[in-house]
């Protein structure tokens, strides 16, 4: 009996969607619409997440030794920055490689080569370079070279140091940590804001449609249709329109991210729109499917749930 009622159910629901022609068109052209804006946001996210990881690579901090430090104490140092779980990698740069550093950056500079050159000795120091785990943790391991205890380093270790350059990358790392938050935030509000729209077109939709079908649906009730018998055929419409919207929306999708990555690659600095698509392509399949059938079935629900009211 369960078996029979559900079958009459789907059946009835695919001749409504198919009834309802341009009315179920335009729901899932609006649907496709919203479906677009998550894939796009997903992919958009893929984007920020990969150029943000670039600048994260290239934001540290630079811990300046004085010439007369020694090794010993700068390691010593070292050990104690290798041990905060904060600290993703410390790379010792000796006071040689500082310098040969220096003149390769400089190498078309003749008048600074040949001011290193007069001075005869080594004018610079060692440098540690810090990269932290993430980019909200450098002021915790600034504040941590700044209050460094004698407990576990020699007095000299605590001298030798003449400048943290943490106050200048400051501004840089404060703007990451703000576009990182602004980007999540904005995000998640069109998500908001597309889903909203996308239900209350649906809705409105599904309600025109139970509209047109009134004098069937009254016929249903005056005989003893359950409310579940009534409700099933339009909320099968709506999940139909969400596969429908939700499979456009990933053959599309497809065909576009080729298109542009094979057109405008040189704009995205290196990511690969289309491989991001592929290889991200069962999380997008999931959410995108799973997003269409919610919004459909949920709105038809909500539709059919205030009609059968009155």
């Amino acid at each position: 009996m369960l078996w029979i009622t559900t079958k009459r159910i789907l059946k009835s629901g695919l001749q409504d969607f198919s009834r309802s022609g341009f009315v179920s068109v335009s729901s899932v052209l609006v649907m496709m619409i919203t479906l677009f804006i998550i894939t796009a946001m997903i992919v958009f996210g893929g984007f920020l997440k990969f150029n943000l990881d670039r600048v994260k690579d290239k934001v540290d901090i630079n811990v300046y030794f004085v010439t007369t430090a020694k090794e010993d104490d700068i390691l010593s140092i070292k050990k104690n920055l290798d041990s905060l779980p904060e600290v993703s990698t410390v790379e010792y740069i000796t006071k040689e490689q500082a310098l040969a550093n220096f003149k390769e950056n400089n190498k078309d500079n003749d008048v600074v080569l040949q001011s290193i050159e007069e001075l005869g000795d080594n004018p610079l120091g060692a440098v540690l370079n810090i990269k932290a785990k993430d980019s909200e943790q450098y002021e915790g391991i600034a504040k941590y070279l700044d209050n460094m205890s004698g407990e576990t380093l020699s007095k000299n270790a605590l001298n030798i140091i003449d400048t943290v350059n943490y106050g200048k990358n400051k501004v840089i790392i404060d703007g990451l940590n703000k576009l990182i938050k602004i980007a999540n935030m904005i995000g998640l509000w069109l998500a908001i804001i597309f889903i909203l729209f996308s239900i209350i077109v649906t809705f409105n939709t599904i309600k025109l449609t139970i509209f047109m079908a009134r004098d069937e649906i009254s016929v249903m009730r005056l005989v003893g249709a359950s409310s579940e018998y009534v409700k099933g055929p339009f909320i099968v419409s709506g999940i139909l329109c969400g596969v429908i919207s939700a499979i456009m929306v990933l053959i599309l999708s497809a065909i576009f991210t080729f298109i542009i990555n094979h057109y405008f690659s040189y704009y995205f600095a290196g990511f690969n729109l289309y491989n991001f698509y592929i290889m991200n392509f069962l999380k997008i399949f999931g959410v995108i499917f799973g997003s269409g059938i919610v919004l459909g079935s949920f709105a038809s629900y909500l539709a059919v749930r205030k009609y059968l009211r009155h």
